[in-house]
């Protein structure tokens, strides 16, 4: 842990800049270890979806990898694989993003086999169907059939009143099974275009090479027409207050509590984000030493925020050990929020934060794949590759 006060962090080398055919560009320049992170992210994600259109973001993270004009279907794992790298996707409300680590050498490789999706996909009808089929996989193994594991498509529904912000990532396997090819096509069209992504690129590189690179891959594919824009706003009411769910799969009870609360980078949220750090995150937290360690009521104490350009939110959860009085660990948890509203944090509590947020960047920075990462936020839907 770092603990002075003076101590700051160098800033990252970034250079951005934007294609003609609008791609937005990051580049930092890393070259301690000769590895090199290539990542994609394109502006879609479930909040961009409609009533009866659901799941479209997700499947596309699956398509994604089903083969492109000069990429045959699960190539694309093979060609990382070969080299000794890495790659994933992971969906959100927010984004859907691709990435890969490679040897410093491969970045040709990595660029390369973005593009050609970029450029190429493969929407096929058995394509679709196939994916259809993992996706439901996936919901069944992640969902419907883990302990707890609807409690936060749940808990979103109770929040948010509007449906962009209300709706499960996974999506509904209904609206999966009614979309038509023609459907993913037009999705594609829309979302998966240069001018609605960022790429950025963090490692071991020559700047003007790199440079190079992406111009010869991604230079001409043609933009598209500006997406439609989303309206998230929502009203200050949550739309339910309590709501009870019988998980037969759980082996103990558990509760839930959500607000919601300004959209990210807003003053509010910043201090709301680190008045949570305070309260669950870490055994040092006031609600772990008090639930936890002082009267060993809970057998898991969870938070989060939830972390949406949109109005966001944030979690706190817990549960609790057999015979424990539920309403007391709730009043508990009620109690410490109000004591830190009234009271503020504590000098020592600052230093902490202040710590924790220093540590937090330098471990981020030991990986080509951290960089000017956002801070961490609800879980994404990922698909774990083989």
């Amino acid at each position: 842990m770092i603990m002075s006060d003076t101590f700051k962090i160098p800033p990252l080398e970034i250079e951005q800049y934007t294609l003609p055919n609008g791609l937005r560009v990051v580049l930092n320049r890393e070259t301690s270890v000769p590895v090199v992170a290539v990542a994609v992210y394109y502006d879609v994600g479930s909040r961009n979806e409609r009533p009866g259109r659901t799941g479209f973001a997700h499947l596309f993270e699956h398509m994604m990898f089903q083969g492109s004009e000069n990429v045959k279907k699960a190539e694309h794992f093979q060609y990382i694989m070969k080299v000794g790298g890495t790659m994933n996707g992971t969906t959100s409300s927010e984004r859907t993003n691709y990435y890969e680590t490679l040897p410093a050498s491969e970045l040709p490789l990595g660029l390369w086999l973005e593009s050609d999706r970029m450029r190429s996909l493969a929407v096929t009808q058995e394509n679709l169907d196939n994916q259809r089929e993992a996706v439901k996989e996936e919901k069944r193994l992640r969902y419907d059939n883990q302990p707890y594991g609807q409690i936060f498509d749940l808990i979103s529904e109770m929040v948010y009143t509007n449906f962009a912000n209300a709706h499960s990532t996974i999506g509904s396997m209904e609206d999966l099974d009614d979309a038509s090819v023609e459907d993913v096509q037009e999705f594609f069209r829309m979302y998966y275009a240069p001018n609605n992504a960022v790429l950025a690129v963090s490692g071991a590189f020559e700047t003007e090479t790199a440079k190079q690179l992406i111009e010869s891959f991604f230079g001409d594919i043609p933009g598209q027409p500006v997406p439609p824009s989303i309206d998230v706003e929502e009203s200050r009411e949550v739309a339910s207050r309590y709501r009870e769910w019988e998980d037969k799969l759980a082996p103990f009870p558990a509760f839930l509590i959500g607000w919601k609360v300004p959209k990210r980078r807003s003053p509010e949220f910043n201090a709301l984000y680190l008045a949570g750090k305070l309260l669950y995150d870490g055994d040092s937290s006031r609600l772990y030493q008090r639930l936890v360690k002082g009267e060993e009521s809970v057998i898991q104490l969870f938070g989060f925020t939830d972390e949406r350009r949109g109005p966001s939110s944030i979690f706190v959860g817990a549960i609790p050990k057999p015979e424990k009085d539920l309403s007391r660990i709730r009043d508990i948890i009620m109690h410490e929020i109000r004591h830190i509203a009234d009271e503020g944090p504590t000098a020592d509590e600052m230093q902490k934060l202040h710590n924790q947020l220093i540590n937090e960047s330098v471990r981020l920075r030991q990986s080509s794949q951290g960089g000017p990462k956002v801070r961490p936020s609800m879980p994404s839907m990922t698909a774990t590759r083989p």
